[in-house]
């Protein structure tokens, strides 16, 4: 069972004074993981974000900075990914995470250390992000209730809601290949599609490419095929949170999700936020799960938590943002689109995992389990522009006076996540962001 302690103290302070920004998504109290490279040609190397700086673990280790747990934890982040942090479990990233923060605050030895600073620190603007871990399984859900009645609506308006969706938490198995960190430019994909009105289908790039705005956990230890992980142990199985962006190509998806569900509409791309936010930092924003309403089954006994239950779910807000390439060229700022909660969640992250293993599915370190769209119940709400404009019937029009269906050629979408509520520090996830090429 995780607890709050000492690195959560709002009261603390970093010696990498950019950390003790209010507007810094990486101030002490979060410590995400993430792989970084120096050049193009650098494979990586595990680092923490600070501020506006990146912490080098291998060089933090290599200083004789960690003892005990701490040390065990900081040995495993010699590679050049976090699979092997991630598959330690709770109590060494605890451990690991208390004596980072011990080392970075206000009055600690680091800070007067002549020359430490230089040694284990790098500015964040000279680095590239990689994806952060070796993800050898991809799956996303369906885990929004009115993300998954929206679109219900636009195509099925007498049944938007599928019977089983409040009995089985929905998902298909992603690709992991084409899984790409924040800053990638994506390339609008080719695919098969069928107008209502045509006689056959065509084959030509997509027309109504779309983004989707996610959150996605990373598995910690795994499990053996054949195995089930329960849901009051589920949690000590997911490591954080990163943010998702499942790009998917509407039109491509409408004519091949039938029988099987998505194939080439989604697996062309998706970008996931570099930074890892720990569940240890998320824990002064966790809330009770979605409160179901009156007449919705109770989860079947497998998926009934019975403890932590009153902080199953999390408090994480994702904003979506829009620049086209002549609001750039204008010098005009990126619009806001939508800014949408995990908190809305119909499934919860423990729920997502042991519903997973549920059938003997054994999971392992670094596999990614996404949210799927993550919508609430008003308009700014939308997760995606399908949603927004209908399936296109009521687009967008932008300060520029461009109007919007779906995303164009040039389009850099950008998504931000941060917790926030009162008593603790605001922390963030940096960004997940892609620009459209043709």
């Amino acid at each position: 069972m995780r607890t709050t302690n000492a690195t959560h103290d709002p009261a603390l302070r970093s010696w990498v004074t950019a950390a003790n920004s209010a507007e810094s998504d990486f101030p002490i109290q979060n410590l995400p993981f993430g792989v970084y490279a120096r050049d193009a040609g650098d494979a990586g190397r595990v680092g923490v974000a600070i501020g506006d700086r990146v912490l080098d673990l291998r060089a933090v280790h290599a200083e004789g900075l960690l003892v005990g747990d701490g040390e065990i934890a900081g040995r495993h982040c010699a590679g050049t990914d976090l699979n092997a942090l991630m598959g330690l479990g709770g109590k060494y990233w605890s451990a690991l995470r208390a004596q980072l923060s011990a080392l970075l605050r206000e009055g600690s030895g680091a800070a007067h250390t002549p020359g430490l600073a230089e040694r284990i620190l790098v500015p964040a603007a000279g680095v590239m992000m990689r994806v952060p871990a070796a993800i050898g399984d991809y799956t996303d859900f369906y885990a929004s209730v009115h993300h998954a009645t929206n679109v219900g609506s636009l195509f099925r308006p007498d049944n938007p809601l599928l019977p089983n969706y409040k009995w089985v938490p929905i998902g298909y198995h992603g690709r992991a290949s084409s899984i790409v960190p924040s800053g990638t430019a994506v390339r609008r994909p080719m695919g098969q599609t069928k107008p209502a009105d045509a006689a056959m289908p065509t084959v030509g790039p997509t027309k109504a490419l779309d983004y989707e705005a996610e959150i996605g956990m990373f598995v910690g230890p795994g499990s053996d095929l054949g195995d089930r992980v329960s849901i009051d142990e589920a949690e000590s199985h997911l490591f954080g949170i990163c943010l998702v962006n499942d790009w998917s190509a509407r039109d491509v998806q409408t004519w091949e999700y039938q029988p099987l569900g998505p194939f080439l509409s989604k697996s062309f791309a998706t970008t996931i936020s570099p930074w890892v936010v720990t569940f240890d930092a998320l824990l002064p924003f966790r809330v009770p799960p979605r409160v179901r309403p009156a007449g919705d089954p109770a989860p079947l006994p497998y998926l009934a938590a019975t403890r932590d239950i009153a902080t199953a779910g999390v408090e994480l807000a994702i904003e979506v943002s829009l620049a086209t390439r002549e609001m750039r060229e204008r010098g005009m700022a990126a619009i806001r689109l939508s800014r949408s909660n995990a908190r809305d969640l119909y499934w919860t992250p423990a729920q997502l995992l042991t519903h997973h293993t549920s059938n003997g599915c054994n999971l392992r370190p670094g596999d990614l389990l996404a949210s799927g769209t993550i919508s609430g119940a008003t308009r700014d709400e939308l997760g995606s522009l399908l949603e927004l404009t209908r399936r296109g019937a009521t687009p967008l029009t932008l300060p520029t006076g461009e109007r919007r269906s779906f995303l164009e050629d040039g389009d850099d979408v950008v998504m931000r996540g941060s917790c926030e509520r009162a008593g603790a520090v605001r922390i963030g996830f940096g960004e997940c962001a892609g620009r459209i090429r043709g």
